[in-house]
């Protein structure tokens, strides 16, 4: 009991040994896994972050008038389990330090991020298709010819229509 009272003694007289914050700066490893961001310009709407999502707080669909794909996120489901930002193939979708989450209750369904994603055109029969992403590009091939790129901009059918042309000239 002794030894309760000393270490109650010197912690009255002492500041306090854990982070201040709210009141001053905290510390955030490096590692750390806090709201996702979601980018647009790299995102081609596969949903693979739906699909791996545990807790189903991550939506991918198309959009209505079918122009594009919807990428809807809300937070208050999210466990920050770190699949989405893990699987993603263009990391499109990854975490950041922010770790301000608190909402009231009467808010709590306003704290979602919405975006849509816009297909394009394929260059010969303008069948909307997902874009294609430079870094998916690189991960394919060791070195990104022009021809490669050019291909990456045909839907599927035009693409294989290209390469029998190709095998049977």
């Amino acid at each position: 009991m002794a030894g309760f009272f000393k270490i109650a003694l010197h912690n009255f007289f002492h500041a306090p040994t854990t982070d201040p914050y709210p009141f001053g700066e905290t510390f955030l490893p490096d590692t750390y896994r806090g709201i996702i961001a979601w980018d647009k310009d790299t995102c081609i709407g596969c949903s693979t972050c739906q699909h791996v999502c545990p807790t189903g707080a991550i939506r991918v669909a198309e959009t209505d008038d079918g122009e594009g794909i919807s990428f809807s996120y809300w937070l208050n489901s999210c466990t920050l389990c770190g699949n989405c930002g893990f699987f993603c193939p263009t990391n499109a979708v990854h975490h950041t330090t922010n770790f301000h989450t608190v909402t009231l209750q009467k808010e709590k369904y306003d704290k979602t991020v919405y975006g849509e994603v816009d297909l394009v055109g394929c260059r010969k029969c303008s069948k909307k298709i997902r874009p294609m992403v430079e870094l998916l590009l690189e991960r394919a091939y060791s070195v990104v010819s022009d021809e490669e790129r050019s291909n990456a901009s045909l839907c599927p059918e035009c693409r294989r229509m290209k390469r029998f042309e190709e095998l049977y000239k």
